[in-house]
């Protein structure tokens, strides 16, 4: 897991695409991932709280384009294409939409606050000896997106300013825990 992995390993041949979907019918033998299944295999860790849950859930419904509430094999592709090989642009239109609890286009303070306390938790999970401000990083990304200054993040300004910004992009990265799960699959299957 911790190494790096080159666009060689990420790009998604036929035959991995044929491998992704046997791993895929043997967890969700209904041919569909129910919100339960997505929980098991990107949340993966017990003691899971009710902020990390809600999180879950939303970048489950991000993923589910077509709003059926389940996410089938084409929108599972479509979601491992993007966390793997998407564009930049795309992954930050992606994690824009996963901070946009309400759905009105903008992100207020307490959207990022949320998202960012959910993300260090889990990072935390991982690392217990990390240490965090989730208030002072908040203030900081509004400092450095709110272009306009009228406490509300666009997507323009969300795009433009992690662009721009490497510590932003590190504090609104979103895409480590179905990369990591997708990649340790693959590397089970190769």
């Amino acid at each position: 897991m911790g190494q790096e992995y080159s666009d060689a390993n990420k790009e998604l041949t036929l035959q991995k695409i044929q491998e992704l979907y046997r791993k895929f019918t043997s967890e969700c033998p209904s041919g569909k991932m129910h919100l339960h299944e997505f929980k098991k295999i990107f949340g993966g860790h017990s003691g899971t709280t009710e902020e990390e849950s809600a999180y879950m859930e939303n970048v489950f419904h991000s993923f589910d384009t077509n709003k059926d509430g389940k996410i089938d094999f084409m929108e599972y592709v479509a979601a491992v294409n993007l966390v793997l090989r998407g564009k930049l642009e795309d992954k930050l239109k992606w994690s824009f939409k996963v901070y946009d609890r309400d759905k009105n286009g903008c992100l207020d303070r307490d959207e990022i606050r949320q998202v960012i306390t959910i993300i260090y938790k889990i990072k935390k999970h991982r690392n217990p000896d990390m240490t965090e401000n989730t208030d002072y990083i908040c203030e900081r990304v509004f400092e450095v997106l709110d272009k306009n200054e009228d406490s509300q993040i666009s997507l323009e300004e969300f795009i433009e300013g992690a662009k721009k910004d490497p510590w932003v992009m590190d504090q609104l990265h979103l895409d480590f825990i179905p990369c990591d799960w997708f990649i340790q699959h693959q590397e089970k299957t190769d």
